[in-house]
């Protein structure tokens, strides 16, 4: 692959290390919690993408429709020679935007996965020849230096990812990608949307079991790489809409009263029955709301896109205020206003972190 160049960012042991500092912190705290990045080993990654093809899982269909219905909008609003993705793995969804960039020069996939970036990056060199790929093994979380290349650079934070943040770390996370963009440049970012509860909790506790499975992965991440001695069937997959902050919740909660040892850590971590362990948060989003974060953060969304359905929204955001066309503000954009519809369902309070569609229906545009 002579265009492709991989920089490491992440020693090998950077992995073993920050597993061994989140569970000595997450199972000592109180509430015990861990971070759901540890779902993803070999078996986690296999049971997610099983879980997105559930019927009751809808946003990865959502963002992909939108993809596939808007791509050729994007590119050509963006007009980026740059394709940054953050948090990358397989680059399949990213395809959609690099075969619609005619003047892509470089794809700068980010991930903390060395095997996933070079795989990505075999295929997506035979498909185009003459594209340039410059991965970075790296945390998306940090900060990060980009390598140099031309100019305008796309930053796509795709899946919904944003979610999994909590609303400080949203902060510091946007900040750092605000520092990473200069005028012309944009970020393009898939959210979750707020809608009826129910159809939330089922997206993250369906009928077949695979996500609460999917949940439990983590015990056994911690048993073989940590020699943790949990046994999943102690634990019970909950899955709870919480209204105040409108975000699911995953938690793992103990049966019955157990004690876990995790000999690497020489730590004993005693469990009441009921007691739980939060997972993950996956934030869904208002646009008032995430316009209200992303200018907090020096960004401002000028361009706003969703599925037919309301559910799910990809949105562009430039560099204080800059349009990738120069001009200041969203009058230097063209869309067409959102109509049409019927009204979008509402859940919540509506003072959580984020967006959801004032209208629902095929959605594109000036924020």
């Amino acid at each position: 692959m002579n265009d492709f160049r991989l920089t490491r960012t992440l020693d090998e042991h950077a992995a073993d290390t920050a597993l061994r500092a989140d569970v000595l912190q997450g199972l000592t705290r109180s509430p015990k919690m861990l971070p759901p990045k540890w779902f993803y080993d070999a078996r986690g990654s296999e049971l997610f993408e099983e879980i997105t093809r559930l019927p009751e899982y809808y946003p990865t269909r959502a963002e992909r429709e939108i993809l596939l219905e808007r791509a050729q909008e994007i590119a050509s609003v963006s007009g980026a020679r740059t394709l940054v993705e953050l948090g990358s793995g397989s680059s399949e969804k990213t395809r959609h935007l690099i075969e619609t960039l005619p003047a892509l020069d470089t794809y700068v996939p980010v991930d903390v996965s060395e095997s996933a970036l070079t795989g990505a990056a075999e295929v997506l060199l035979a498909e185009h020849p003459g594209l340039r790929v410059h991965a970075l093994l790296a945390d998306f979380t940090k900060p990060l230096r980009l390598p140099d290349s031309p100019g305008p650079r796309l930053v796509v934070f795709l899946g919904g990812t944003i979610g999994n943040l909590l609303p400080a770390e949203r902060a510091v996370f946007l900040a750092d990608v605000r520092a990473m963009l200069s005028p012309g440049d944009a970020l393009l970012m898939g959210t979750d949307l707020v809608k009826d509860e129910a159809v939330l909790v089922a997206a993250y506790d369906d009928a077949q079991g695979v996500t609460a499975e999917f949940n439990k992965n983590v015990l056994a991440v911690i048993d073989r790489e940590l020699g943790g001695d949990f046994h999943t069937a102690d634990f019970a997959h909950v899955a709870v809409w919480n209204r105040e902050h409108e975000w699911i919740e995953m938690r793992l909660r103990a049966r019955t009263q157990v004690l876990v040892k995790v000999r690497a850590l020489d730590l004993e971590v005693p469990f009441e029955a009921g007691e739980e362990i939060l997972t993950e948060i996956s934030a869904k989003f208002r646009q008032d709301g995430l316009r209200g974060e992303l200018a907090s953060a020096g960004l401002e969304l000028t361009h706003w896109w969703t599925d037919v359905a309301g559910r799910f929204a990809l949105s562009l955001s430039v560099a204080d205020g800059i349009g990738t066309d120069g001009r200041r503000g969203a009058d230097g954009w063209e869309g067409t206003p959102v109509g049409g519809g019927p009204a979008g369902r509402h859940a919540g309070s509506g003072s959580g972190s984020g967006s959801g569609p004032d209208s629902a229906g095929d959605a594109s545009t000036a924020a």
